[in-house]
């Protein structure tokens, strides 16, 4: 099952209080202080890690707490400080507050970043002798860790995002170009959740692909699975806007993708580096014109069936992603 957004609560290790104590040793009638230190608690880290691609797990466990300090003992004994917590998340996981402000993004597999810090522990009455007060039973309690919420959204890590309306052919190129098996279907919504595909080029590299649910009008508000799905080509390099060659209205078809994206982020469609015009194979008489533009964009028809123009659309991609580079 593929979550993608969670929220969870992190509490840190409280640190450990001081201890007040004096040496007592044979022949010794007034021994001097000797209270040891608490230690610090524990942080709560979250670190990045390739191992992981849902947030499901924190569906099931969504509260998590770091060891807590040792109190200080006597003879200087300074307690021991708590054990961090090490949380993995999947790379792309972006962590908010409960404000939804952004604390970090962990973009980067082993990425870390403390989220709640343990602790710290309290002075033991050694640390409290003067010249004026030689027997000090002065001491600190250990600090409370710190506690919060955490938001948890995950955005997927890809080079290529593919977008467009519902039963457009995404999910049959991606399965047709890398070794993902997304579901296949002749009707709309066929794709309930993001797929990733890894298309290699020509032994000499690759670039994965992300496919999303299909995009309806009103997506960026949330209507259809927009709303939840769009923040997974946040991240992509090249947008291909892939339409149905059948469609009454190219045009209109373009013009309506390119409102949804720019209405949830004003810079991807700037991103935007090609139409896709899909189901070649249903107008085989019409020729593939090399240099074929619209409003400025290459267009490229292929068909997932007959492997037309496919080989052409990796050359672009592979050279596009290639110049973004340098």
């Amino acid at each position: 099952m593929f979550v993608d957004h969670t929220k969870i609560r992190v509490t840190a290790g409280n640190g450990g209080s001081g201890c007040v104590s004096f040496r007592r040793e044979k022949y010794v009638a007034k021994g001097g202080p000797n209270g040891g230190d608490g230690g610090d608690g524990g942080d709560v880290i979250l670190q990045a890690t390739a191992n992981m691609t849902t947030l499901l797990d924190f569906r099931y466990r969504p509260t998590y707490k770091a060891e807590r300090a040792e109190h200080g003992k006597g003879s200087d004994m300074h307690g021991k400080s708590g054990k961090d917590l090490i949380i993995k998340v999947p790379v792309g996981t972006v962590v908010k507050d409960a404000e939804g402000d952004i604390i970090v993004d962990l973009v980067a597999a082993n990425e870390t970043a403390i989220v709640a810090k343990g602790g710290r522990g309290g002075r033991g009455n050694a640390r409290f002798v003067s010249s004026t007060n030689r027997a000090p039973r002065d001491w600190e309690p250990g600090e409370f860790g710190e506690t919060c919420v955490l938001e948890l959204e995950l955005k997927l890590i890809a080079d290529v995002g593919l977008v467009g309306l519902p039963n457009a052919g995404k999910s049959t190129l991606i399965s047709k170009i890398s070794a993902a098996k997304p579901k296949i279907a002749d009707y709309p919504f066929t794709t309930l959740r993001p797929n990733l595909g890894i298309v290699k080029y020509r032994d000499i590299g690759s670039f994965v692909v992300a496919d999303i649910p299909g995009i309806i009008e009103g997506a960026h508000v949330g209507k259809g699975l927009g709303h939840e799905f769009l923040r997974h080509i946040e991240r992509t390099t090249l947008l291909l806007l892939l339409i149905d060659v059948s469609s009454e209205n190219v045009d209109d078809d373009v013009e309506l993708l390119m409102q949804e994206l720019r209405k949830y982020n004003d810079e991807l469609p700037a991103r935007v580096g090609a139409v896709v015009l899909t189901k070649h194979d249903l107008c085989p008489d019409v020729a593939c014109e090399e240099g074929e533009n619209l409003n400025g964009i290459p267009v490229f028809r292929i068909s997932s069936l007959t492997g037309v123009g496919l080989n052409e659309l990796r050359d672009f991609v592979w050279n596009y992603l290639a110049a973004q580079k340098r």
